[in-house]
């Protein structure tokens, strides 16, 4: 990774966004973290408009589906039509364990879904595996 990377997380929980954030200060993932509070926000920073026009383009979305405003499906539906932000990888990171849940965020293109851990070291678990699986292993546009 010869690169920052940046990551929007798209998650209304402090305590959430808190141990996202120390996990990956704690690995050698040289992510940087973005952080929009519901899912307006989210995609006013993907689609760089209302006071995002200057932000990077994310290498990697992780997003709640429980957000205010604007749920984490939505979210995924709009970004997913959008030719410009399709191909970002999108790691549904959510307290629902519920099949539907899980389904319908595949049903909408997620690239994963993964079930937020509570603790720390499990958090770090999740901080490692994606950087080994999607930016170690596996390729993404403009990544080779």
């Amino acid at each position: 990774m010869p690169r920052q990377i940046d990551i929007l997380h798209a998650e209304d929980n402090e305590s959430d966004v808190f141990l996202t954030r120390i996990a990956f200060e704690d690995s050698a993932f040289p992510a940087r973290l973005h952080v929009a509070v519901d899912g307006e926000a989210a995609l006013n920073f993907l689609f760089k408009r209302e006071g995002f026009e200057n932000v990077p383009t994310p290498d990697m979305i992780l997003l709640d589906l429980n957000l205010p405003k604007m749920d984490g499906k939505q979210v995924l539906e709009q970004l997913k039509a959008a030719p410009e932000l399709r191909r970002i990888p999108v790691i549904v990171l959510s307290s629902s364990r519920a099949d539907r849940d899980v389904a319908e965020s595949y049903d909408r293109y997620a690239n994963g879904y993964i079930t937020k851990p509570d603790e720390f070291g499990r958090m770090r678990d999740v901080v490692d595996a994606i950087q080994d699986f999607w930016f170690t292993a596996a390729t993404l546009p403009g990544h080779h």
